[in-house]
């Protein structure tokens, strides 16, 4: 059985890191082997369990392990060829050895490594939850959209990448001056792609995998989560709960009175917008949530007192259907919080490219509808509709 996998992800300083560990205390008190992993370059995971953290599973209480990943040890491990040969190209240009050594790392592809261990891990069967603290949200959904370019790389590169090396490396040998990759760095390019389908195959599992977001109940904040769920839905994520953190108790006297009122509003933008997706509340308490006590405070507030498994997948929402028949076919995608003008549609061959605002995503068509043609779309309630029609 596939260990529940859960990804938590939100705007810096909302207490992710500090829910996502609480949720793991929560998971392993009930009897679940828990593991909880940091992807975010500013680990903060040792702060929570203060105690001090490896790249490797550590022990922290009974049933829970947690590992902060080293981002140089995984590039090591999957980028070292590429670097490699990028940094003599760069170096053969001119380029000092630190500064072509640092340009060899694309931004984000350290923390796109950190979160492959999640594929390690999962395959091991040694857990039964696996929580990730993943990198601010804008870092998460970057990492989240490789695995399609991955997925085109293979399908449109691969096949011809050796032949056209073997016929292209003696012209250039005696035309350019600069080395062309081998056969070796195109083979972990061709490993490191295949790694990424196999994590998105996991994240995508919507039988195991869920993502929630983390929100302060601020209305900057609320915008930027509520963005975020947008570019989720359209990439196929499935999002289970979003958790509402640092909310002011009742009586917070005058000083913060005003502070109340202002969070009570966002509250109930935040149950409005997000429905049916459940949504958790912390309070703001009265000291920092680090060590044992605090985390396990912050998991009853959020889940036993409220009677929630901490591990369950709290919300099932299919956001992406097909339904056909003799004379056509309807897709159906769950793009939420977009305006009808900000959604653009286009088909090439059995690609469907699917536009809300700045982001981007390529939805793969069955062969089924090989013989069929957009014909019409619809936009209402969050909900895109596309009509096909046979071309016959």
């Amino acid at each position: 059985m596939a260990a529940r996998t859960i990804l938590y992800t939100g705007k810096g300083g909302v207490g992710k890191t500090s829910v996502a560990a609480a949720t793991a205390v929560q998971s392993a008190a009930a009897g679940q082997r828990t593991l909880i992993l940091s992807t975010d370059p500013a680990h903060s995971l040792s702060d929570s369990f203060q105690t001090q953290l490896e790249g490797d599973p550590t022990p922290v209480r009974t049933l829970l392990d947690a590992a902060e990943i080293d981002a140089q040890h995984e590039l090591t491990r999957h980028w070292a060829g590429v670097q490699a040969w990028f940094g003599e190209m760069l170096a053969q240009r001119g380029l000092d050895r630190i500064s072509a050594q640092e340009l060899t790392v694309p931004p984000g592809m350290d923390e796109l490594f950190c979160l492959l261990r999640l594929k390690d891990h999962h395959e091991s069967g040694d857990w039964d939850v696996i929580i990730i603290d993943c990198a601010p949200t804008g870092e998460t959904l970057r990492l989240l959209s490789f695995p399609d370019a991955a997925r085109w790389w293979l399908e449109k590169v691969v096949p011809f990448q050796k032949m056209i090396l073997s016929y292209a490396a003696p012209l250039a040998r005696g035309v350019l001056d600069i080395p062309l990759p081998t056969g070796a760095v195109l083979d972990d390019l061709q490993r490191l792609s295949q790694n990424l389908l196999s994590m998105d195959a996991i994240l995508r599992d919507t039988s195991s995998s869920t993502i929630r977001l983390v929100m302060a109940p601020d209305r900057m904040v609320i915008g930027e989560a509520m963005r975020t769920f947008t570019y989720l839905n359209l990439y196929g994520y499935l999002t289970d709960a979003v958790i509402v953190n640092k909310i002011f108790p009742g009586d917070v006297g005058p000083y913060f009175e005003r502070w109340r009122g202002l969070q009570s509003e966002q509250l109930e933008l935040v149950h409005s917008a997000f429905a049916p997706v459940p949504v958790l509340e912390a309070p703001y308490f009265d000291q920092e949530v680090i060590g044992e006590d605090m985390l396990e405070r912050l998991g009853d507030h959020l889940f036993t007192s409220t009677g929630i498994d901490p591990s369950a997948i709290l919300h099932e929402t299919i956001i992406q259907s097909i339904e056909s028949d003799e004379t056509g076919a309807k897709l159906r995608l769950t793009i939420p919080f977009t305006e009808k003008q900000q959604i653009g549609l286009r088909q090439v061959g059995l690609e469907l490219v699917v536009t809300a605002g700045r982001q981007r995503r390529v939805i793969m068509l069955p062969p089924t509808l090989a013989a069929y043609k957009p014909v019409s779309a619809t936009y209402e309630d969050g909900v895109l509709e596309v009509s096909f029609h046979s071309g016959e």
